[in-house]
């Protein structure tokens, strides 16, 4: 394996790092995707006991904020839940839009990788030819040897260069729909919370 990465020239050595970020982005984005952890099922129905007992104060609404990206969003709404209704849905789109941003992090390295290691994979390609024709220009075609160099340094880079971005522009693209999904969940929950709030509930 070593020998086959050593083939691929200096430039499989950058898409190698991209593929190492890549895949840690992508570990780490999965864990903090979860739908469990962003949008916890469970959060509506314990903020609407808790209203219903009268028992919401400044230290629940902490807490609340400090479980989940969701809660982030229903405490800003909570706070504001004295006022008018509208200054309450400013309050949770303000934050909405801030928690959703968040869920985004990193996406767009992993886009970049997506985009750029292919293009590595490309300039690999040329260099390789490159060296192919100043071998045909040294030796002639006569030599099998002296050409071996430059092709294996082609499709290695270019084959590694695909494989790293084809895989992840799959992931970076299965990310951004999952945060799609995520916000249009906590709206929906954000809507429900505001008519819970003003009399209006579902």
């Amino acid at each position: 394996m070593f020998e086959i990465i050593k083939s691929g020239g200096w430039l499989i050595w950058p898409i190698i790092a991209c593929s190492i970020i890549a895949g840690a982005i992508i570990i780490e984005r999965f864990w903090a995707l979860k739908k469990s952890n962003v949008v916890p099922s469970s959060l509506f129905g314990q903020i609407r006991e808790l209203i219903e007992r009268r028992e919401l104060n400044q230290e629940k609404i902490q807490a609340i904020a400090q479980s989940s990206p969701l809660g982030r969003v229903m405490a800003a709404g909570l706070g504001s839940a004295g006022r008018h209704r509208m200054v309450m849905r400013e309050s949770l789109e303000e934050e909405g839009r801030q928690v959703a941003h968040g869920l985004g992090r990193n996406l767009t390295t992993l886009g970049t990788i997506a985009t750029i290691t292919p293009l590595l994979g490309l300039l690999g390609t040329v260099i390789g030819m490159i060296k192919v024709f100043s071998a045909i220009t040294a030796f002639g075609v006569g030599d099998p040897q002296a050409l071996a160099g430059g092709i294996s340094e082609a499709l290695i880079t270019t084959a590694a260069g695909l494989a790293v971005g084809i895989v992840t522009l799959m992931f970076y693209r299965y990310f951004r729909g999952r945060v799609n999904s995520l916000t249009v969940d906590m709206e929906q929950d954000a809507v429900r919370l505001v008519n819970l709030v003003h009399g209006d509930p579902e």
